[in-house]
């Protein structure tokens, strides 16, 4: 049996078609007990039996989310080796149809954004971080400052609200949830932050802007929609 835990546990990240291995076996024979018989292991078997408990659940939610029916425990179970064999061979079969390696890992996330495999019912998600550069950040603060308070921003404000932005982008993906009934799929999609309303939002508390009194339309808007 192949002993390398490191290297068990990132076959389904890392390898296109699994392999096989010789190990002992055992079988029941009446009063004699377990027999040990020589055997071809299953690869995928040793592989997922090998992974750590964190592994495992990583796995299972992907499974689960492709559309498998596996509980997301990170435990061992023929059910969860049953749907790892499936996308292990559904991987290899798409590698060499198309003629170019690809994970497990891979296969998953692809038919988790597809939300079409295994023949699932339920929803998939998938979420889409955007990072504004800071060449696409300075533009829209300038842009911002400009019609709000009639000027650019400052090198000190460019920092502040560059970090601000890409801090808020990241915590507001836009989602996305798949789900296929029968042979329709259909997909929703939540948007992340508005930018350019997030900016105004962090400079209509400046003191610059509070005394030229140049956010009052966005209050009343704020109050109109019970925001506050």
């Amino acid at each position: 049996m192949v002993t390398d835990n490191n290297k068990k546990s990132s076959v389904y990240q890392n390898q296109m078609i699994p392999s096989s291995s010789t190990i002992s076996n055992t079988t029941v024979s009446g009063s004699q007990g377990y027999q040990s018989t020589g055997t071809v292991a299953n690869e995928d078997a040793v592989t997922l039996f090998e992974m750590s408990e964190p592994e495992r659940k990583d796995l299972a939610q992907r499974l689960k989310n492709a559309g498998y029916k596996v509980s997301v425990t990170g435990k061992y179970s023929d059910a969860l080796l049953s749907a790892y064999t499936t996308a292990s061979m559904k991987t290899a079969l798409q590698s060499q149809m198309l003629g170019q390696p690809f994970t497990v890992k891979q296969y998953l996330n692809q038919e988790i954004a597809a939300g079409i495999a295994g023949g699932s019912d339920g929803p998939s998600i998938r979420k889409d971080i955007r990072i504004s550069d800071a060449s696409t950040a300075r533009t829209l603060i300038n842009a911002v400052l400009q019609d709000a308070l009639g000027r650019g921003a400052t090198k000190e404000e460019l920092q502040k609200y560059t970090s601000a932005l890409q801090k808020a982008q990241k915590a507001s993906p836009t989602v996305t949830k798949y789900s296929t009934v029968g042979n329709v799929q259909t997909s929703t999609t939540t948007p992340g932050i508005n930018e350019k309303q997030f900016l105004i939002q962090q400079i209509a508390g400046t003191d610059e802007a509070k005394a030229n009194k140049v956010f009052g339309y966005y209050d009343a808007f704020k109050n109109a929609l019970g925001v506050r």
